[in-house]
């Protein structure tokens, strides 16, 4: 009876340890691809909080540097883009938020929106045809707007606001307090610095209204642009390499035929001189 018994039980051991072996691997592949799938999510998850709590006020922001709630979001929506297509520099980088909102606005600012027929004149908005100050503050120049909402709006000391500006520390202090000269002949009052500074920070700080898009329409519209613009590239550098061995193969072609007829014209030129010259 047991040697009957032992092969029954040697079978059912191996059948264990089979199953034992393929549970451990299923583990060992589980364990490894949910780090992959963390990591995976990761990216999305920081920029979707990112853009949840700076988003809105980010639109007020940019709406007092240019006086025009149409380009604020624009500006907005242009500056996230850019954003999740350099996402890895972005998430390393000290200040994501300071980050995405001196992309905002470098765009809102850029030179070349007064020749757009959406933004010709640079008219304020109503809120701003209502306020004197806003009205001046809209008047100066785009560098001095810009320091004025970063230190006295939103708190940054000279240092921060120049590395953000990409500029010196001393041209930045100059700017702020030629800015600063400047908007206080605009005060009510008898030119109190502590009321451009609780101005500008109920702006820049303003409890969000806007609208915005999801954070997930935003990162799709962003990867779908991407590939857009890789297709373009890819097709603009394949039609010029096209056009580059065009022109070397007709140029190739073009110079046999004309060496030959230079040699059958001095052949021919030689074949005239000849009698002469016996």
């Amino acid at each position: 009876m047991k040697q009957d018994i032992a092969p029954i039980t040697n079978r059912s051991t191996d059948a264990l340890l089979a199953r034992a072996r393929d549970a451990l691997r299923k583990a060992a592949r589980h364990q490894a691809a949910a780090p992959q799938a963390e990591a995976a999510c990761m990216p999305a998850d920081a920029f979707d909080t990112l853009y949840v709590r700076t988003g809105g006020p980010l639109v007020y922001q940019v709406m007092l540097l240019t006086g025009s709630r149409r380009l604020a979001f624009e500006a907005v929506d242009a500056a996230f883009h850019r954003a999740w297509e350099h996402w890895p520099e972005v998430a390393v980088d000290p200040d994501p938020a300071g980050w995405v909102r001196a992309r905002a606005c470098e765009y809102a600012l850029a030179p070349w929106h007064r020749i757009r027929p959406a933004h010709q004149g640079g008219a304020p908005t109503e809120d701003a045809g209502g306020d004197p100050l806003w009205r001046a503050f809209l008047a100066l120049p785009a560098h001095h707007r810009r320091v004025l909402l970063l230190c006295e709006g939103l708190g940054l000391n000279t240092e921060q606001a120049a590395t953000e500006m990409e500029a010196t520390t001393g041209a930045t202090r100059i700017r702020l307090t030629h800015a600063r000269t400047t908007l206080s002949r605009h005060l009510p009052g008898p030119g109190d610095p502590g009321v451009l500074e609780t101005w500008l920070k109920n702006r820049a700080t303003a409890a969000s209204t806007a609208t915005l898009p999801r954070a997930q329409c935003v990162r799709r519209t962003s990867e779908r642009l991407t590939r857009r613009q890789t297709r373009l590239v890819l097709t603009m550098t394949a039609t010029l390499a096209a056009l580059i061995a065009l022109t070397c193969a007709t140029t190739g072609d073009d110079h046999p035929s004309s060496a030959s007829q230079q040699v059958g014209g001095h052949a021919s030129t030689s074949d005239n001189t000849s009698p002469d010259a016996s």
